[in-house]
């Protein structure tokens, strides 16, 4: 369904106020208007509809900033009966399939508007922050039409089958008077647009509203699910407006850009840093009014979507370039600098996947931004303006400014390095591309390059041209990799799940005695269904389902006479399967006693408290943008990964378990309670999720008193007290941006400890010293191998040199035109020596070739070096150690000068110097 019939926009509204039904005849879609004459639906769009009229003459009655416009918008929904309500985060860990906010209503998908749970209240206004990439190349040459950070105000009501809150019409009266009798809008400027919205798996019919070119609202009646590209009407009917705070803020002020009426001062500091002063306001004017017509679309570049703006304003394209390029990148710089400080400060960490990935996205996009505008180390300076700026209504980036700075410079650092490790992989793209005769690099490894290695394709263009191979940019490039991240990836269900949701159809929920005593060990249960001869399904268990990071319980089944084992156990929907291992399983039907294995099912609940204690340690020692990454509880080991921007160190990790200890020790009681999910996110907030997102209309909240919460299904002890003790036995970076803590508890982290102690022990045995002298005696004897080492190595550079007297370390010398090939048997493998012996032989002899080897019963080596007038001639010694390397059952290679390898088929060492000599030869006869 790609439109709505006309009768969805009949409101008596429109017939009331005296609108007219019209179709612009440039975009082809209809609009109400007050205005008989009016030629086009009169927004300001690529199809040309209408320029902006605005600009220099604002339609409102005064200017607002967007405190004053957040504020006026807030108020007056409240004065109309509206609660209001505080904005959600701009990263949506309540959802599994976004990352970040996008829209006002994206805080109630899918539990309110499908009726799973009651809203915050009803009706409601929020404004809320939002973030979206789709557009990110748009930000900036658009004016402030785009943004990739901004404040979506809604005004929002739930209409249920037997309460209608409000719907269209008065929806529309609500927008009608904000606009005309608060800001002060006439009415004939006002134009409501007809279209179809569809967003977060929802749709409906939407009025868009236009004044003066602008849109600045879109009024969606939301009644509609998408379920594989159709609609399906919702029992619940949603009014989901989106009012642009910061366009009606562009609109009342009436500004040369959206950037000037948003950012001020911010905008005006950035200017000045890029040394951009003497700007033709009237002419920036005059293009501002037709720059709602740009947009980067896939196959457009800037030039050609900047023609049509250039013939409007009479200038020529090339020149209209030249002056709005460096312009339109402070625009972009200034809102990037903003969504960047709001990201981090929301505990995104920049990484390679997920928001991680987005967030790195935004930083090395405005680098290049910077780097255009010569002022790349400005980032940390801009962004700590914009948490100055911004800081008064978001006090969380104030509390969180040293660390957002912290995490731009440890990205800085990286960039670098990226930059510096890109060129000679470019460069090796760029041989691999001539060799298949291609003159320019496809956009789809522009896309790879930086998707998979981080280089900015202004950078690989840069470096391709200097080795004569094109590469185009698209302007749209970011907009592109960023489509392919902006979403979560669907979870897909394995062939088991699939099957097994078959097979346990029509059964009821299984009732879950684990949730209700954590302590059971015993119980009795009704055999309901055998599957396959291998797994039962029971009314009821205490055997808990591998779910959340916690491995499933095992034990046994009992039944007349009977007993089978119970191996794992997995939950189908809200039915639990039990795989049994045993030749006999009961009936249906048969009452049946199931153990648990008791002291497995008691490490892993201490184990799963422990997850939430040390995740509570790490967030007090690093920072508020620790989060959980995914967690693995185990009976001798766990393991949880957090966020964080780089390697822990040996005392944070120290404090980390000292803390998670002090917790332990205070033997806190470890509170469980299912709650809604509107309480408990009032009640504790979005830490909640530290796990991930949780279904459901109830979650269940584990609380360990002041110390951590969060919603989770898994089994835990009673109090803090009985885990013991915490021991964290490793750390490691499992991939950037994310660091993972190994730790043992209770008897199992004191066999750590007393495995280590025992490595301690013998190793002070071996260096004959007591245990507290072990480090020194260490450091002494590590300086003693190294001193030892020097000598060694002198004393080889002095037998190399009496070796290779006249070339006598030969046994025997080959000549090949003009080149001598020295060739040597070692009685043992002493590559040292022989690398010695060679460079020896070279520099005294510059046309010679040296070739050593040697092998014992297990492998074989060989070093080959070639001297500068052998190199000259077109000796390669990779290529020759490649080759012998090869038939001696491994691998070589090196530098045209130096190379060596080796491998496991000593038996073939000749043949492998016979091939090598072959090899030199075709060099030199090329």
């Amino acid at each position: 369904m790609k439109e709505f019939p006309e009768s969805e926009y009949q409101l008596p509204f429109f017939k009331e106020y005296g609108y007219i039904r019209k179709k612009c005849p440039k975009c082809g879609e209809y609009f109400w208007t007050l205005n008989p004459e009016q030629p086009t639906c009169g927004e300001s769009t690529a199809a040309g509809c209408s320029p902006y009229t605005f600009i220099g003459n604002p339609p409102t009655r005064r200017k607002y900033s967007v405190r004053e416009m957040r504020e006026a918008f807030l108020s007056f929904f409240e004065k109309h009966g509206h609660e209001r309500i505080k904005p959600y985060p701009i990263v949506a860990r309540w959802r599994d399939d976004l990352y970040f906010t996008h829209a006002s209503i994206i805080d109630f998908q899918p539990y309110v508007t499908e009726g799973i749970i009651p809203p915050p209240a009803n009706p409601l206004v929020i404004c809320q922050p939002c973030l979206r990439f789709v557009d990110v190349d748009n930000v900036g040459p658009t004016f402030g039409r785009h943004l990739t950070i901004f404040e979506m105000g809604g005004h929002h009501a739930f209409n249920y089958p037997d309460k209608e809150v409000y719907w269209k019409d008065q929806t529309v009266r609500y927008h009608h008077e904000f606009v005309t009798e608060i800001l002060g809008v006439p009415a004939e400027k006002v134009i409501y647009k007809e279209g179809v919205w569809i967003g977060g798996g929802n749709a409906g019919p939407d009025v868009e509203t236009i004044i003066d070119g602008l849109e600045v609202a879109t009024l969606v009646f939301m009644n509609y699910k998408v379920i594989d590209g159709k609609f399906v009407k919702l029992p619940i009917r949603t009014v989901d407006t989106g009012y642009g705070i910061e366009r009606y803020t562009w609109l009342s002020n009436g500004t040369i850009s959206g950037f000037h009426a948003v950012y001020g001062k911010v905008l005006d500091k950035i200017f000045s840093m890029a040394g951009i002063t003497n700007i033709d306001k009237k002419l920036l004017g005059e293009v501002a009014k037709y720059s709602g017509m740009l947009s980067l679309e896939k196959t457009a570049n800037r030039l050609n979507a900047r023609k049509t703006i250039a013939e409007k304003v009479g200038v020529d394209v090339e020149e209209l370039d030249k002056l709005l390029f460096p312009i339109e990148n402070v625009f972009a710089v200034a809102d990037h600098t903003k969504a960047l400080a709001f990201m981090l400060a929301e505990g995104v960490v920049p990484s390679n996947v997920r928001e991680g990935y987005l967030a790195r996205l935004m930083i090395r996009r405005t680098y290049r931004l910077l780097r255009l505008l010569g002022i790349e180390e400005n980032l940390p300076e801009i962004v700590d303006l914009q948490v100055q700026h911004w800081s008064h209504d978001f006090p969380y980036l104030k509390d969180m400014q040293d660390k957002i700075l912290e995490v731009l410079d440890v990205e800085r650092e990286k960039y670098r390095q990226t930059l510096q490790r890109g060129e000679n992989l470019i460069k090796r793209i760029v041989k691999e591309l001539k060799g298949k005769g291609k003159s320019s690099i496809p956009v789809e490894t522009l896309i790879e390059l930086y998707d998979s290695h981080g280089l900015p394709p202004e950078i690989v263009k840069e470096t391709a041209e200097k080795e004569s191979m094109k590469a185009e940019v698209p302007d749209n490039f970011y907009n592109m990799v960023a489509e392919r991240h902006a979403q979560a990836p669907m979870e897909i269900k394995d062939k088991f799940t699939r099957e097994m949701e078959e097979k346990v159809e029509g059964l009821p929920e299984t009732r879950k005695l684990y949730y209700e005593d954590q302590y059971m060990r015993r119980f009795k249960a009704k055999v309901l269904r055998v599957i396959d001869n291998k797994y039962i399904v029971l009314d009821q268990t205490a055997f808990y389902p591998e779910g959340g990071g916690q491995p499933a319980d095992k034990g046994s089944l009992e039944f007349d006479g009977g007993k089978c084992e119970i191996i794992n156990v997995q939950k189908i929907g809200n039915i639990i399967i039990h795989e049994a291992k045993s030749e006999k399983l009961p009936a249906q039907g048969t009452i049946v006693e199931g153990k648990i294995d008791w002291d497995r099912r008691y490490s892993l609940m201490k184990a799963h408290t422990a997850t939430h204690i040390v995740m509570g340690a790490a967030r007090r020692v690093l920072g508020e943008h620790v989060w959980q990454a995914g967690t693995q509880k185990g009976v001798e080991t766990s393991r949880l990964n957090i966020s964080h921007y780089k390697r822990l160190t040996f005392e944070e990790v120290k404090k980390i378990e000292e803390l998670a200890n002090q917790a332990v020790y205070r033997n806190i009681p470890v509170e469980i309670e299912w709650m809604q999910r509107t309480e408990a996110e009032k009640l504790y907030g979005f830490r909640l999720y530290q796990g991930g997102a949780v279904p459901g209309k109830e979650i269940r909240v584990v609380k360990i008193g002041d110390w951590e919460v969060e919603a989770c299904g898994g089994t835990h002890v009673r109090n803090t007290g009985e885990i013991g003790f915490i021991k964290i036995v490793h750390t490691e970076r499992v991939q950037d941006g994310v660091e993972r803590l190994d730790y043992s508890v209770g008897i199992h982290a004191l066999r750590e400890i007393q495995q280590k102690e025992k490595l301690l022990i013998k190793t002070a045995e071996i260096l004959e010293t007591p245990i507290e002298k072990l480090p020194k005696t260490a450091k002494k004897v590590l300086e003693e191998l190294k001193e030892t080492r020097k000598r060694e190595k002198q004393l080889l550079k002095e037998l190399a040199e009496k070796e290779t007297g006249a070339l006598a370390v030969a046994e025997e010398i080959v000549e090949i035109k003009g080149i001598k090939l020295v060739k040597r048997r070692f009685s043992d493998i002493n590559v040292e020596r022989m690398i010695q012996t060679a460079s020896q032989s070279v520099k005294k002899e510059p046309n010679a070739v040296v070739l050593f080897y040697a092998s014992d019963d297990k492998t074989a080596r060989i070093v080959v070096m070639a001297g500068k007038g052998a190199i000259e001639k077109g000796v390669n010694a990779g290529e020759i150690a490649k080759v012998a390397a090869s038939i001696v059952g491994g691998g070589g290679g090196g530098r045209s000068d130096f190379a060596q390898g080796g491998g496991t088929k000593p038996e073939n060492i000749e043949k492998a110097i016979k091939e090598a000599e072959k090899t030199l030869e075709k060099q030199l006869k090329d």
